[in-house]
């Protein structure tokens, strides 16, 4: 995958249930090929997901060099990761999903994001909406803190 000319998949697409994990996939296959661009394996939401899997990124990263597939990564991931039942696996995607800056510094930076990117768009609070719109994915409107939509 070259994440110099084609996006990774959103960390909103599941694979195996797992949000993110297709996008941490693409992003690992990039940098093994040296054409990850802009684009940083392991980032914070990888550490996230990777801790929650119970598993390293190095670890991670021999699985996708070994496995040329997703279903060979699936299973690989299948058998290593750490087993969740349905109900905490949602919540946690939840929570990744609908994570916002952490710390005042992240807040400065995803607010420069998104004045580069839609600055109209007071309604994004969350990282994985604001990485869909960089990467021109649709992202509905909703609600936002100000209660205009």
């Amino acid at each position: 995958m070259d994440l110099r000319k084609e996006f990774p998949r959103s960390m909103k697409f599941k694979l195996a249930g797992y949000a993110h994990l297709a996008r941490m996939i693409d992003k690992c296959r990039a940098v093994l090929a040296g054409t990850e661009g802009e684009y940083i394996y392991p980032c914070p939401m990888d550490d996230r997901l990777l801790e929650f899997a119970g598993i390293t990124s190095d670890q991670f990263t021999a699985a996708v060099k070994a496995n040329t597939t997703d279903e060979g990564v699936l299973a690989w991931f299948a058998k290593k990761a750490t087993a969740h039942q349905p109900e905490e696996l949602e919540e946690w995607n939840q929570q990744l999903l609908t994570r916002g800056p952490s710390s005042p510094e992240s807040a400065v930076k995803f607010k420069k994001y998104l004045e580069a990117i839609a600055p109209s768009r007071t309604d994004i609070t969350a990282w994985s909406d604001l990485q869909d719109l960089e990467e021109r994915r649709i992202v509905p409107k909703r609600e936002g803190a100000n209660g205009k939509t």
